[in-house]
């Protein structure tokens, strides 16, 4: 399982065990802005991933759910 600071440990196919990970979500309304910076550094080294964080930066975007400052 990997593991959350905040939300301990998670179950994620594909993530090694005790691998720590960061978790951004759609309430967060400091997300949009992370995932932006975030694909402008991988779109800065080259690689394909920048088509797949704008879907998610699109995900993010239309989920209607309240938005709040991250605790």
């Amino acid at each position: 399982m990997a593991v959350s600071g905040k939300y301990g440990q998670v179950n994620i196919p594909k993530v090694g065990v005790g691998e720590p990970i960061f978790i951004l979500r759609a309430q967060d309304k400091l997300a949009v802005a992370v995932l932006e910076m975030y694909q402008a550094l991988v779109r800065s080294h080259g690689s394909p991933l920048t088509n797949t964080v704008q879907k998610e930066i699109e995900r993010f975007e239309r989920w209607g759910g309240p938005k709040k400052i991250p605790d």
